[in-house]
């Protein structure tokens, strides 16, 4: 079987041998961004294996909930019908902190047919990939992700707090781009780098964020498929790492009050395969139509993706004015206040930056969603706005302000449902309302507070 990459099956069963594999982890990103699957004994993973799970596993909420009753059901089949797994042997590493030596794999899900599952975040982003290919465009990708090391919390109920470091202190300031900061962590670091270097994870630069304990990986550039797997599984690796020493790693948008959110900042441009030219920049080095079109469909279709840029309840609470979030979907060049915002960069590698989207986004769908809002930029060559060389918080709100609002706009926008595929949007918010039905039953502090006695 020959998969991308022009890796054969044959040549992964050579792969693992030369490792001494003896566990194979059959990997399945679901809406969450969550790993379902199963474990294998090396032996039993062959290609004619014909691994099998049931259609819904991709398709629950992050809470492992599914809708009883309505349109899922119009898309998936009630009798829990299976879905058939194929392995991508270019997505296979080994599983750097495992006792014995075990490999990962990646799969994509398949019906019985044939038919890639529509409503897996994998088989999105490759229709989405496939647009562009038909073109002769490669859209190319680079995100930032942002998290935060926190100490061990085993209550939900009790706030998060920054973790202890080597100097036995917790941080109480904030610790921009500090070196000294970042050193506090580096027997975590040692490690994290380690297991990226063994998984051959593309990592580059590491920072220090603004908030206590809030830290910034920087990928290299390239397809957005294989960058959407090394995201999904750094997330994975730095959430073990971080276990092995004592403290919690997470991706929340918002998880400490009064720190700044995390965001993914997805970097984009489009290189024309057959030249190998940035069509974001003319022959003379100016920026090109499909750069302003680009950037129009960013503007116009972002609101209406929000739900997959900011897909929990937590993931509004970022978004905040003065907070190094963006609260609208103007444009600038180098003006980092703006939700859509284009780096300083010579014409070859010219690029626009989607602030907007959250470190909590399943990177499969994420890069989907803002590759898809590009996309119809360029085909209704839709012109942006005026640029904006001010302070963006200074203007308007411009993005849904809950996630209620968000599926609502999502579901009412068909030109993204012709994109993505309509039975992925209808899957997508209907596990999304699911999920907000779930937290509309609990009853926060804030409403305890305030509402108790003076109501």
């Amino acid at each position: 079987m020959v998969v991308r990459d022009n890796f054969t099956f044959s040549e992964l069963e050579k792969w693992l041998n030369e490792r001494h594999v003896t566990e194979i982890e059959c990997l399945v990103p679901d809406l969450t961004g969550v790993a379902r699957g199963k474990i294998l004994p090396r032996e039993k993973f062959t290609e004619d294996r014909g691994m099998r799970l049931p259609e819904a596993v991709v398709a629950m909420g992050v809470t492992g909930e599914f809708p009883t009753e309505g349109p899922y059901y119009d898309v998936i089949s009630p009798n829990d019908m299976d879905m058939h797994l194929q392995p991508d042997a270019s997505t296979v590493r080994i599983v750097p902190w495992a006792t014995d030596p075990t490999a990962q794999v990646i799969h994509d899900c398949y019906d019985k047919n044939g038919r890639l599952i529509p409503y897996a975040p994998r088989s999105v982003l490759r229709r989405v990939c496939d647009l562009y290919a038909a073109k002769g465009w490669a859209p190319i990708v680079a995100p930032e992700l942002e998290f935060y090391l926190v100490a061990r919390n085993t209550d939900p109920d009790m706030p998060l707090k920054p973790p202890i470091g080597r100097s036995g202190r917790a941080e109480t300031s904030r610790q921009a781009y500090s070196i000294d900061a970042v050193n506090e962590f580096d027997p975590l670091f040692e490690d994290v780098y380690d297991y990226c270097k063994q998984m051959g994870l593309n990592v580059d630069t590491l920072i220090h964020e603004i908030g206590a304990g809030q830290m910034e990986i920087n990928f290299f550039h390239a397809d957005p498929l294989s960058l959407a797997d090394e995201v999904f599984f750094f997330k994975r690796t730095l959430r073990e790492a971080a276990l092995r020493h004592d403290m919690f790693a997470t991706f929340m948008a918002k998880p400490i009050a009064g720190e700044p959110g995390s965001a993914m900042h997805i970097h984009q441009s489009l290189v024309d395969k057959a030249s190998g030219r940035n069509i974001f920049s003319n022959e003379d080095g100016t920026p090109s139509k499909e750069f302003y079109w680009y950037i129009g469909g960013l503007q116009k279709y972002v609101p209406a993706a929000m739900a997959m840029f900011a897909p929990y309840v937590n993931s509004y609470r970022r978004l905040a004015r003065n907070t190094a979030a963006p609260i609208n979907i103007q444009w600038g060049c180098d003006n980092r206040t703006v939700g859509i915002r284009s780096p300083v960069a010579v014409p070859s590698a010219r690029r626009i930056e989607n602030r907007v989207i959250g470190a909590d986004a399943n990177p499969y769908v994420a890069f989907a969603a803002t590759l898809a809002c590009g996309w119809l930029g360029i085909q209704q060559k839709l012109e942006p706005t005026p640029e904006c060389k001010g302070d963006a918080y200074l203007g308007d709100f411009q993005l849904p302000r809950s996630l209620g609002e968000a599926l609502d706009l999502l579901r009412h926008q068909k030109d993204l449902a012709e994109v993505l595929g309509e039975a992925f949007v209808t899957v997508y918010t209907e596990v999304k309302e699911i999920e907000y039905a779930e937290f509309m039953k609990v009853i926060s502090p804030w409403e305890r507070e305030h509402l108790l006695l003076h109501v």
